[in-house]
């Protein structure tokens, strides 16, 4: 099954590190009774930044490329979407900015309905998930 990203309004395959990305998420949290879904990833350097919903919430999570394997690093509301937040947990202040402004992007094309679900996660919590898959 191809993991579709949709930009401009228009469909097309996911990078092979957003499906990486897409794929350790999901290791840990997806259900066949409380499916996740994905999006945007928004990569920048060794950091992402991914948008999830699941059932009737949602929230962030911030990756950290680590050896080659992405790692959970942070989840969030809103406040994950800040620069400061992510100066905090690691970024430059240049990266953070540029992760913040491709995020925003990529969401305002997303449908209100999906958004508003990220605010629904709440407060910022390090997680800094090592997961590896069997």
């Amino acid at each position: 099954m191809a993991l579709l990203m949709v930009l401009s309004g228009t469909a097309r395959a996911a990078s092979p590190e957003a499906q990486r990305i897409s794929q350790a998420m999901k290791a840990i949290w997806d259900s066949p009774d409380a499916p996740l879904s994905i999006e945007p990833i928004i990569i920048e350097g060794e950091y992402a930044l991914a948008g999830w919903t699941q059932l009737a919430r949602g929230g962030r999570a911030l990756l950290l490329n680590r050896h080659g394997e992405w790692n959970v690093h942070m989840c969030g509301g809103d406040g994950l979407n800040d620069v400061e937040t992510l100066t905090m947990a690691g970024m430059s202040a240049q990266a953070a900015e540029r992760l913040v402004k491709k995020t925003s992007e990529a969401e305002a094309k997303l449908p209100a309905e999906i958004t508003a679900k990220f605010a629904t996660f709440g407060d910022n919590m390090m997680v800094d998930h090592n997961h590896h898959p069997d």
